[in-house]
């Protein structure tokens, strides 16, 4: 099978005697950037719609989950079919409409049905009583926002509707404003921080992703400024040095090429 024929070569390049000595070298938390990054380029192929990319990054994906159970086995703690055992075993039990007798009857009641699980097993494991307490400090900063936002909501700590956060954000301006009068750069730091988790929120009750949303909204910025640089070039330009009207103009005719 493939996937043993990665883990006999995961386990080659951890030998001992003729591995590779960058592998050999490695432990859970050099790898644990790399694991990111190759989650991170699965996320662009998927954006891309390139299908043989997304092929390959799996793969890279995949390789990192036989790295993180082989470093496990050496050390005695779990092994790759644990890993497999453990995921098998919790999807049969979240599913229990699927493998069981319960009646979910759309998406949303899964969802609710869901997070129900998932509250029970952080109970059960001992990961504290709070509503956010095993939320993971290392997500991207709008996803872990988006992740406490929403926990908050499951516990009853919640704006009945949009309006409620879109609220939020006319205040949280008005104290950036505020500090930005003053000389606290940490203050000035916090209220930038308030605004942008407010806006977070006010894309939860929207029902959008912020992080997608805001890695949309750089690419469409990335296009347009390359638009920009491009319509200046032909006039033996820089953006440098273009007056702001001139830049005003271009970037107008810009957005309106890529909407």
């Amino acid at each position: 099978m493939a996937i043993e024929r990665l883990l006999e070569i995961m386990a080659r390049l951890r030998d001992p005697a003729a591995g590779c000595p960058w592998d050999l070298e490695q432990d859970f938390r050099s790898i644990a950037p790399h694991t990111l990054e190759e989650a991170y380029e699965v996320a662009d192929a998927i954006e891309r719609g390139d299908l043989d990319g997304l092929r390959e990054e799996l793969g890279d994906l995949l390789f990192q989950v036989a790295f993180h159970s082989r470093l496990a086995a050496e050390q005695g703690a779990f092994s790759f079919d644990d890993v497999v055992a453990a995921i098998c075993d919790k999807l049969v039990r979240r599913h229990p409409h699927v493998f069981g007798d319960a009646r979910i009857a759309d998406a949303g009641e899964q969802t609710r049905a869901w997070e129900r699980f998932k509250a029970e097993e952080r109970r059960a494991k001992g990961r504290g009583d709070g509503a956010l307490a095993d939320v993971p400090m290392a997500l991207p900063a709008l996803t872990r926002a988006r992740k406490l936002g929403a926990r908050a909501a499951e516990a009853g700590f919640d704006w009945p509707d949009a309006s409620g956060p879109r609220a939020k954000i006319e205040e949280e301006l008005a104290e950036l404003d505020r500090a930005g009068a003053g000389e606290d750069p940490a203050r000035l730091q916090a209220e930038l921080g308030d605004l942008l988790f407010s806006v977070v929120n006010l894309g939860r009750h929207l029902g959008l992703d912020p992080e997608s949303a805001l890695r949309q909204a750089s690419d469409r910025f990335a296009r347009r400024f390359a638009h920009l640089e491009r319509a200046l070039a032909a006039r033996g330009q820089a953006p440098a040095s273009a007056s702001p009207e001139q830049l005003d103009r271009l970037w107008a005719a810009a957005k309106a090429e890529i909407p």
